[in-house]
């Protein structure tokens, strides 16, 4: 077997191969620069609440459509995520809990009724492509709606860049310059959310967050420059999606965890090799002083 068979030709001969390919990359391009902002704001145990949460409204798209309808449940699962990051806000405010609680609490409840719903009216297939995705069947039109959205991502975070980064790092100095820093939040929730529904379409919800997140942590261990961490989280969740469909096309394996496992493996070799993983903490050689 040559290597145009193993790593050209699944894409060159099959149209599902190529588009589950795009969506990965367009994936890769919005999702995992969203992860690395969740990273530096501590908030990614949020993230994979919040790609649980989704999970009720889209269990209710697919029983409006009667099907595994990618627009029924992406529409649903962005309602569901939006009103769960709502009411944990609200709830956080109006009691002694911390976002973070909110967010733990909603996220299981929503996770069990999502299980539900599914549960009553679809099959044990039918939950299995829920949680763990299809992104071998996902048609142009999917396709078009995840173009769209991190389209909508890279846009919105080249206008709020500056105001982000800040509240990343000096929430206080923001504060006190007048900056609306519980505006941009709401607004970063926001691409959180849309982020997690065009991964959901891929990947299901269980594994949504993987290429937002697993990418991120990729770049934290090899480089300290931000626009560095997001250009390599974009490029390992690339590399992620391309090795993880190539993989599971010739070992007939399931594509969304092999992908999530593609995107661990790099994760284990940067926690090896990175400057900032073992390498650098216990084989970098100490600097001459004069």
């Amino acid at each position: 077997m040559t290597a145009y068979d193993l790593f050209i030709a699944p894409f060159q001969d099959y149209g599902f191969m190529r588009r589950a390919l795009v969506a990965c990359l367009c994936l890769a391009a919005g999702a995992s620069p969203i992860g690395v902002f969740l990273m530096l704001r501590r908030m990614s145990l949020m993230g994979d609440a919040l790609s649980h949460a989704i999970l009720p409204g889209a269990a209710i798209g697919y029983l409006i459509a009667g099907s595994l309808s990618l627009t029924a449940m992406g529409f649903g699962g962005l309602i569901a995520g939006l009103s769960v990051a709502l009411l944990s806000g609200i709830v956080s405010r109006i009691t002694p809990l911390q976002e973070d609680a909110s967010f733990a609490s909603f996220y299981l409840a929503s996770l069990a009724l999502g299980v539900l719903i599914v549960s009553l009216r679809g099959s044990n297939v039918d939950l299995l492509h829920v949680l763990f995705g299809t992104i071998l069947a996902i048609d142009s039109f999917a396709l078009y709606q995840i173009g769209i959205i991190t389209s909508l991502t890279l846009v919105v975070l080249a206008i709020i860049y500056r105001p982000l980064v800040t509240e990343c790092f000096d929430p206080g100095f923001l504060r006190a310059v007048g900056g609306r820093g519980p505006a941009y939040h709401v607004l970063f929730l926001i691409l959180v959310v849309i982020n997690l529904v065009a991964s959901f379409q891929a990947l299901g919800t269980l594994m949504a967050v993987g290429l937002m997140m697993l990418p991120a942590a990729i770049a934290q261990l090899w480089t300290r420059s931000l626009p560095s961490m997001l250009m390599l989280a974009a490029l390992s969740a690339a590399v992620s999606g391309y090795l993880g469909l190539v993989v599971s096309y010739h070992l007939e394996l399931a594509s969304g965890p092999t992908i999530i496992m593609a995107a661990t493996l790099l994760y284990g070799l940067s926690i090896l090799a990175a400057p900032a993983g073992l390498a650098g903490r216990y084989f970098t050689r100490p600097h001459l002083k004069g």
